[in-house]
């Protein structure tokens, strides 16, 4: 039956209910009834199952769906299921079915109902049902996430490499291959592999005009920062991504503990729970899911309005992916990724074991990840250049919806370095990535610049007069500009553009944004303030400040035991005007807000009353004690008198980590007494000088108690005194 014969948009109504298609639909619809090999390149969202599924149910035969994810088969097939009198209209073939219902599937094939079939890669492989299948009359074969077969895609399955040998024993039938992301790079792979060189394709713009992108440093207050941006969302669907189970379970709590109705969502989580918290989203019984990337293939909620990256991903097409599960209904959709560079060096260091080629690519991508991060010019033109796209940034769908085009950074002219940078590239026969190039500029040598001789070079060097950071972030902007093209084979290797080599002979204005510099040098107890510009009350600190050397003569200890600088910068941000509220104060316990509190809170509400001042009441953000297991066992353990160092080897950490999990449960207000710890490595006399000494002091700061003994106690022994005057003197 050729689609010729067919109403297709008849045929659209009676199973899916639409009049029209959307977008390339109808275009693909006609090329797969047709018999031609296909590919269809269309972001989430897009309806790129129905691409498949309409021509399945209209021509004669079975139409094999191949795709990587057992709970995306399931789904689908309930849906399709949904839409037709015939239970057996869909079927999927996997290693979770009995052997009575693999006899219904195969007799639901042989008899014609099963329109449907979606398998595993892994489950082609099995003998017994290449064999049935062979002797069966089939339409198509559809492999969904097609990206899984590049050792470039982001999803990458050894598994789906094997599958066009496969398809082949089964006959000559037309192979349809479906992506939602995918950098040219990538096309090429998949239309070798499956040996489509000829296929009709089919590419949808990768642009996503309602969402809206941002990136902010990462803190050590990111948690404060999440909890303000969905309380500024009250009610609306969110997903928060993070790349590790605990992480989720960490984040998931404290969003419960701070009154956001959230679920985790993991692999390590069972099935039947999995499947509650997806429901629980899905039906709006909770406003959040915390998941690892596991959450959200095949999840139709056209409602999400938010997508948070807690963690940055591996990859941009990850990132393209996952940012993509907002707004499908084309309403608000804002995607926030936290960024720190110490994320993708804990990245790479995963990668350590893998063989070298897999840490080639992983590392090439993880790059384009910290360039799109780091750059200042429009996110929608980079992510778009990324997947093969060009995009109009004053003039395009969407063009003012990123952080980088709401808040522009300063342009400058780079006219003469656009021109310097592509005649190094030129000159050095256009054989090197990004490194060796900016390198090559700088006149920094390596191995590779010294075998080709490129250090004896007239230009070497040339570029000193920039830094390394600025010939990096020019490079990427040629690059979006398409002056220069990374090389596809040899991905990565810079090569010029016909644009590129004009430009040379005939150069024109070239304005260069400057790139963010995110540093990771906050305070562990810095309460940074992010884009809702919240400003610490110098007036109000400075009030506590003389409340606390007050408190502190009253007391007969030092101000930093009453409260440290953290704690009272941070009241001057979140103006705790209750006990419950101080207690939620960095650095601040129960026993401790009750012990000094009182007369704080006190005059910070007198202070708010006078001021006339707006609290930000949802910045009282709730500790949930994570780590508290750890801290259990550390307090537990001192009861009992264990030396240390058993303690510190116990949990896997060093005496540095042991100490510093001892100053945070002593410093937020819990005693713990190590006297007959220290009564091993200090005797009477020394332990009373010290002690002296930070009852005298002004801070309890371990540089200036060095300083002050010149050399005569080490860092440990100092920091072990400290333990035990704040254990004694605050708490």
């Amino acid at each position: 039956m050729k689609s010729t014969e067919i109403d297709l948009h008849k045929e659209l109504k009676r199973y899916f209910g639409f009049s029209q298609f959307k977008g390339l639909q109808e275009d693909v619809v006609k090329s797969i009834i047709s018999g031609h090999n296909t590919f269809v390149i269309m972001p989430t969202g897009g309806g790129k199952s129905l691409c498949y599924q309409l021509p399945a149910l209209v021509l004669e035969g079975t139409a094999i769906v191949v795709s990587p994810l057992i709970a995306l088969m399931k789904n689908q097939v309930d849906a399709i299921r949904s839409l037709s009198s015939e239970h057996g209209v869909a079927h999927v073939l996997n290693s979770s079915l009995t052997k009575t219902e693999i006899a219904q599937v195969k007799e639901d094939i042989k008899s014609g109902v099963t329109k449907l079939l979606y398998v595993a890669p892994e489950s082609l492989t099995k003998e017994e049902y290449v064999s049935f299948l062979q002797g069966e009359k089939l339409s198509f074969v559809a492999i969904d996430e097609a990206h899984c077969i590049s050792e470039w895609g982001h999803d990458f399955r050894p598994e789906y490499r094997n599958l066009r040998n496969i398809i082949r024993s089964l006959g000559d039938i037309p192979i349809i291959g479906l992506t939602a992301t995918a950098t040219p790079k990538v096309q090429e792979d998949i239309l070798k592999n499956l040996e489509i060189p000829n296929a009709n394709t089919f590419k949808a713009s990768f642009n996503r005009p309602n969402l809206f992108y941002e990136i902010r440093p990462k803190t050590k207050n990111v948690e404060t920062d999440i909890i303000r941006f969905i309380k500024q969302h009250q009610g609306k669907s969110g997903v928060i991504y993070c790349l590790s189970r605990k992480k989720v379970e960490e984040i998931a709590h404290v969003l419960q503990v701070n009154g956001i109705s959230a679920v985790p969502y993991h692999a390590g989580l069972d099935a039947k729970t999995r499947a509650k918290h997806q429901d629980m989203f899905l039906m709006e019984d909770v406003d959040v899911v915390v998941a690892t990337i596991a959450f959200g293939m095949g999840i139709d909620k056209p409602d999400v309005r938010y997508v948070i990256h807690h963690d940055i991903p591996k990859s941009l097409e990850s990132y393209y992916q996952e940012t993509g599960r907002a707004g499908r209904d084309g309403g608000e959709g804002h995607c926030l990724a936290y960024y720190s560079y110490k994320d993708i060096e804990k990245l790479e260091k995963f990668m350590a074991g893998k063989p070298i080629a897999e840490q080639e690519i992983g590392f090439a991508l993880l790059q384009e990840v910290v360039a799109y991060a780091e750059t200042s010019m429009s996110r929608r033109k980079f992510i778009l250049h990324y997947f093969g796209e060009e995009f109009d940034e004053v003039n395009g769908e969407g063009a003012d919806m990123d952080d980088n085009i709401r808040n522009p950074k300063t342009k400058v002219e780079a006219k003469d370095s656009v021109v310097e940078l592509l005649k190094v590239i030129r000159d050095t026969k256009q054989v090197y990535k990004t490194k060796e190039v900016v390198f090559t500029l700088l006149g920094k040598v390596n191995a590779l610049l010294k075998v080709n001789k490129t250090d004896t070079l007239d230009f070497f060097g040339c570029g000193k007069s920039h830094e390394e950071k600025y010939w990096v972030a020019l490079i990427r902007q040629v690059l979006v500009a398409d002056l220069l093209r990374k090389d596809i084979e040899a991905y990565g290797v810079l090569k010029l553009t016909e644009s590129g080599l004009k430009y040379i002979d005939n150069p024109s204005s070239f304005m260069m944004t400057e790139d963010h510099e995110y540093s990771d040098t906050e305070n562990e107890l810095d309460v940074v303030a992010s884009k809702a510009s919240l400003v610490i009350d110098e007036a109000l600190i400075s009030i506590l400040k003389d409340l606390r050397k007050k408190v502190a003569k009253k007391y007969g200890v030092p101000p930093f035991v009453v409260f440290q600088d953290p704690s009272l910068e941070e009241m001057g941000l979140k103006y705790p005007v209750n006990l419950e509220e101080m207690s939620n104060i960095i650095g601040v316990s129960e026993g401790k807000a009750k012990k000094y509190g009182k007369e704080f809170v006190d005059v910070i509400s007198k202070y708010v009353e006078d001021n006339d001042i707006i609290r930000p009441d949802d910045l009282v953000v709730k500790s949930t004690g994570a780590n508290s297991a750890l801290k259990l066992y550390i307090i537990q353990s001192v009861d009992r008198k264990l030396s240390l160092p058993d303690i510190a080897s116990a949990k896997g950490l060093d005496m540095d980590g042991l100490l510093k999990e001892m100053e945070q449960i002593v410093y937020s207000g819990t005693k713990l007494n190590i006297s007959y710890w220290i009564d091993e490595v200090l005797d009477e006399d020394q332990q009373e000088e010290i002690y002296d000494y930070f009852m005298d002091s002004e801070t309890d700061n371990i540089k200036s108690a060095m300083a002050e003994f010149d050399g005569d106690f080490d860092t440990e022994e100092l920091r072990l005194m400290r333990i035990q005057f704040i254990s004694k003197e605050a708490n």
